[in-house]
């Protein structure tokens, strides 16, 4: 096991003049074709982030009466609060507490095709008010962000800036904040996987490893750099370059008997209904493109809604149950 070898890019570099764009571009694409995650100096004020952390704490410590009132198993949407050991990452259970929230919309009402049930509200805790407007103005802040990163790594694929921008009209955002609590075995967290989309940011608590990259045969460790997001490409990014960006497999243990980490991943994710379109690379990229992942335990589809379906039925079978039971039998 080696120690974070991940690439550090800098925001900043694309209002440093063209040509400290043009590097910026260089890195990303190297990045995401060789490791398919790297840091991000994000240049966010501590203040903002601290607020975020703060509600975070304060979520996870409201009674447990206040946070089952929004347990995800009362929403078809898969939003709400998810208790300790509540969800599944291939067939494992995932040894953490978390709230997971999507793009705030009306509940569709439409049952078939069955993706548009993923549509509608969140739920929110009643004794925690201020949860909602700290977790949706990050949502905006961190929309604007990856729309700009999307525009950069279509650059440096060789197609226009606006390549993407058409498959996010709108996105689908899911955001989560997560607690792990300390354990004998830390070896439980969450399992390995990659991510169904095309974008994750993952900001994680100061001083707090656990987060692990597969590489090659074996795995390294990434502890968070200071002002930075751990960023990864997902399943629908190896698709859209025929495999030249990786879709990375990784997972995460459990803190030590006696601590407990925070972590608040973002998912940037096109309309459920949107294909993904291709990008048509240069010859020379395109010599390297190693073609979509083969998995029969994992099938990625071309577009969003194929993935996302299939990852939280998996994800939360007691939801699935409840909500989409006619469903449940496609999966098993």
């Amino acid at each position: 096991m080696t120690t974070d070898a991940l690439p550090v890019l800098d925001l900043a570099d694309l209002d440093a003049g063209p040509e400290a764009a043009e590097r910026f571009r260089e890195q990303l694409r190297t990045a995401t074709h060789e490791v398919g995650f790297f840091h991000l100096r994000h240049h966010i004020g501590p203040a903002v982030v601290a607020e975020l952390f703060d509600v975070a704490r304060r979520f996870f410590a409201l009674p447990e009466e206040d946070k089952r009132a929004i347990e995800m198993i009362r929403s078809p949407q898969f939003r709400g609060w998810t208790r300790l050991d509540g969800e599944l990452t291939r067939g494992q259970v995932d040894h953490r507490e978390q709230i997971d929230v999507g793009s705030e919309r009306e509940e569709s009402g439409i049952v078939d095709p069955p993706y548009m049930r993923l549509d509608g509200p969140n739920q929110w805790p009643q004794a925690l008010p201020e949860l909602r407007v700290v977790l949706l103005a990050w949502i905006e802040r961190l929309e604007v962000l990856s729309h700009r990163l999307l525009a950069q790594w279509a650059l440096s694929l060789g197609a226009p800036a606006d390549h993407f921008v058409s498959t996010f009209d709108p996105a689908s955002i899911l955001l989560k904040l997560v607690k792990y609590p300390g354990t004998a075995d830390t070896s439980r967290g969450v399992g390995a996987h990659s991510d169904p989309g095309i974008l994750t940011l993952l900001l994680i608590e100061p001083g707090k490893a656990g987060l692990q990259v597969q590489a090659g045969d074996g795995w390294i460790d990434v502890p968070p750099t200071e002002d930075c997001f751990v960023v990864n490409i997902g399943e629908l990014m190896e698709v859209a370059t025929d495999g030249y960006l990786r879709a990375t497999q990784h997972r995460v243990t459990a803190p030590a008997q006696g601590s407990e980490r925070l972590s608040i991943p973002f998912f940037f994710n096109p309309a459920l209904d949107a294909p993904v379109p291709s990008v048509e690379l240069p010859p020379h990229l395109a010599a390297e493109a190693k073609g979509v992942t083969r998995d029969a335990a994992n099938v990625i589809g071309s577009r969003y809604r194929e993935n996302l379906l299939k990852a939280r039925l998996r994800a939360h079978p007691d939801v699935a149950a409840l909500h989409h039971a006619d469903l449940v039998s496609h999966e098993e």
